[in-house]
Parts: structure tokens; C-alpha cells; sequence
């Protein structure tokens, strides 16, 4: 069975939006946080389900979540959440 982790960078990110969130729409921002908690839990059972963006780094994927992306890695059978950003950044810039 998969054992999923969510990085610093991925917990700053949802600190953010969530602050965004909170900021204009808190109940927008809780059915995010549900849809993004739902997403990570589909995760372990289909690892392999997000796009490839592996060209941006090694074993990345994506998954979208309300105009998000949720960035994620396998390797070994182990998920990591990488980053969740907005569909609309320039993702080339978070993978130098």
C-alpha cells in the first residue's frame, strides 16, 4: 500500500490559498480543502492517475483541484505532495 507525505513547499502553498481562501470565500475554501483531502486519499489507491509533467522534474505528476494543481511524485510506492498551485502559473518557474 501507498504512504502519501505532503512537502514544506506543498504546506506553504496550501497555508496560502487557504489564507486567500479566507480572505474572500471561507465556505470556497473549505469545499477546496474537502476536494483537495478527497483528491490525496484517491491518490494512494491510483498513484498513477495525475498527468505527467515530467518534464519538470522526475517521476512528476498533476492532478487538478479548483483551478489548482496538485504536484506530486512517485517513487517506490510513495506519494509527495510537491507543490498545489494555480492552474494558471507559470509551472517552468517552480522547477528550475
Amino acid at each position: 500500500m501507498s504512504r502519501s507525505t505532503i512537502s514544506q513547499t506543498a504546506s506553504q502553498d496550501l497555508a496560502e490559498i487557504i489564507d486567500y481562501f479566507a480572505s474572500i470565500n471561507v465556505e470556497a475554501g473549505e469545499r477546496f480543502i474537502k476536494e483537495f483531502e478527497k483528491k490525496c486519499k484517491n491518490l494512494i489507491n491510483f498513484p498513477s492517475m495525475g498527468r505527467s509533467y515530467a518534464y519538470l522534474a522526475p517521476f512528476l505528476r498533476g492532478i487538478p483541484v479548483d483551478g489548482h494543481i496538485i504536484l506530486y511524485q512517485v517513487i517506490d510506492n510513495d506519494i509527495t505532495i510537491v507543490r498545489v498551485v494555480s492552474g494558471q502559473r507559470d509551472l517552468n518557474s517552480l522547477f528550475p
